[in-house]
């Protein structure tokens, strides 16, 4: 309903739609990351749902313990990191999205990799944050180096 009470058209509210740049962080960084940072990158008050995605290191891969792992990626990652976000505000109505990943040596507990996005609704939210990472981590340059207590060492593709 409406403020006056009668039915209003769901795309009727400029608030609806998707904003104009809404591409607001894309970072590839050797630093540790802050989720207040993207936090705040996608706050939008038109935005009724923000989902965030947070990737850290965990213990485990397969069966066998982690103890440390180290990301790295190629110069074209950022631009790739750009193109995957294209496609999710392309796709949905976003009004704010931001992507952050580590690369370096990183230890179990670390964030790897944050997300997130806001939109009208938070369906919209939650699938355009899903897109994004699944995106992210298929198709951006960026590879995790394990190494395992074990002594043993594995290359993982893409994120």
């Amino acid at each position: 309903m409406g403020h006056d009470g009668e039915m209003a058209p769901m795309n009727d509210h400029p608030g609806e739609q998707a904003a104009q740049e809404p591409i607001k962080l894309l970072a590839i960084r050797e630093t540790d990351l802050s989720l207040d940072e993207i936090f705040r990158a996608v706050g939008d008050d038109a935005s009724g749902g923000t989902a965030l995605f947070v990737g850290t290191v965990r213990n485990h891969d397969g069966g066998a313990d982690v103890d440390a792992l180290g990301y790295s990626c190629h110069p074209s990652a950022e631009a790739e990191m750009r193109r995957v976000a294209e496609k999710v505000v392309a796709e949905y109505p976003v009004r704010a999205l931001a992507a952050v990943h580590r690369i370096g040596d990183l230890r179990v507990g670390d964030l790897a990799v944050v997300v997130a996005v806001s939109c009208p609704h938070r369906g919209e939210a939650f699938e355009a944050c899903r897109k994004l990472i699944d995106d992210l981590k298929h198709e951006v340059p960026i590879w995790k180096h394990q190494k395992f207590s074990d002594g043993t060492e594995e290359w993982v593709g893409a994120c």
